[in-house]
């Protein structure tokens, strides 16, 4: 019978090799000028860089001072950068004709990079439906995987707020409650120019949800007719058309009556002088942004009365 071989435990080759200062050292965050060539954008990334007034001054900016606040990247397997956020900034340097960009290297798996790019994002002044609809979409997904694992440095979500659903807790950081939350997330099942009208304001978020429930290719059908009747569904009229989806008897016939179909009775409507309010919010900010906006402050408000 033959020998059995003893086992050694060999030390790594940087164990060998470097200190363990030097070691300690490469674990910790440092600002490197990253070439822009060797950063690429998040995987679907929710969040729009618009060429607006916003992306021009912060031009302008970089070309007189450069880049004051660094991005945040990961390293990926191919020795490449992901960026996690600094999306608009990255932008703005390669218009600003810059080769490399100032960024935080940080050590993320790309559970906690979603939620640290998703976070990073949600701070911006202006943010449309459809963004925080995709957003809030990657984040729960990305906290209900950490929830299940147990490999994580950091305790999951689920271990910290124990009996509170995922959507609660993202509601809790964002101000929204679970509720919102999840019509937020519904959007996501919309057919993409459909979605660009709630960005548009041109469909309201109440109709939009009850819209979101319909099959992709009944979806399409609504959007001809939205097309030839130049006219979009209330919410009365979205409850319609998800009711007849559901019993099996929705068609192009249907929807045509239901959107043809004479308009209630209006309920009279509160309006706020616009040049009484623009000023309190940054040009070119969506109508359902300010309404959303002005009910927060409202409720909180009453909250503290």
């Amino acid at each position: 019978m033959a020998k059995k071989m003893p086992t050694f435990n060999l030390p790594a080759a940087d164990a060998l090799f470097t200190t363990q200062e030097q070691r300690d050292d490469d674990k910790r965050e440092k600002i490197l000028d990253i070439p822009l060539s060797e950063i690429d954008d998040f995987p679907d990334h929710p969040f729009l860089v618009k060429m607006d007034e916003s992306m021009q001054a912060m031009v302008d900016s970089i070309k007189t001072i450069g880049v004051q606040t660094p991005a945040v990247v990961r390293r990926k397997g191919d020795g490449r950068y992901e960026l996690v956020s600094g999306h608009r900034r990255k932008r703005a340097s390669e218009l600003a004709g810059l080769e490399t960009m100032p960024c935080i290297v940080r050590e993320l798996t790309y559970d906690e990079a979603v939620i640290t790019m998703v976070d990073a994002n949600l701070q911006r002044e202006v943010i449309l439906p459809s963004e925080k609809a995709r957003s809030y979409k990657m984040k729960m997904e990305a906290m209900k995987r950490q929830g299940q694992r147990n490999d994580l440095t950091s305790v999951p979500a689920a271990q910290r707020s124990a009996g509170k659903t995922t959507r609660e807790l993202i509601g809790e950081q964002v101000g929204e409650s679970q509720d919102q939350v999840r019509r937020y997330i519904r959007l996501t099942e919309l057919n993409p120019p459909i979605l660009d009208m709630v960005d548009e304001g041109r469909i309201a978020m109440r109709p939009a949800v009850e819209l979101s429930y319909l099959p992709q290719e009944e979806q399409q059908i609504l959007l001809d007719v939205i097309g030839s009747e130049e006219r979009t569904p209330s919410h009365v009229q979205a409850t319609k058309l998800r009711k007849l989806s559901n019993e099996g008897h929705l068609d192009y016939d249907a929807i045509v009556s239901i959107i043809k179909d004479e308009t209630p009775p209006r309920v009279e409507h509160f309006k706020l002088p616009k040049e009484k309010i623009q000023h309190f919010f940054p040009l070119g900010t969506p109508a359902l942004a300010i309404e959303d906006t002005i009910i927060k402050a409202l409720e909180l408000w009453h909250k503290n009365q």
